[in-house]
């Protein structure tokens, strides 16, 4: 996956767990904190791992802080998809 697919496959489970954002307009460096509650960030992770295989350990979760974050860390994990 390229970063501008993995951001859209992102922007696709944010929107499946939290309907009342509009997460592809967000700005890359943007806090999702405040946008998303820890039990929709919790389903966010489960995606990532019952769609893509990757397991996120909990000291990895700040990584997640903004949307650039989260391409960053999953873009090794799923460029090879």
């Amino acid at each position: 996956m390229t970063r501008e697919e993995i951001h859209s496959a992102m922007v696709d489970i944010l929107n499946d767990i939290v309907e009342d954002v509009d997460w592809g307009s967000l700005e890359m460096e943007e806090n999702l904190k405040g946008k998303l509650e820890s039990m929709d960030f919790l389903d966010v992770i489960m995606e990532l791992r019952k769609q893509y295989g990757v397991e996120v350990p909990e000291a990895d979760y700040p990584k997640f802080a903004t949307m650039k974050g989260c391409v960053d860390y999953l873009e090794p994990f799923l460029s090879s998809k």
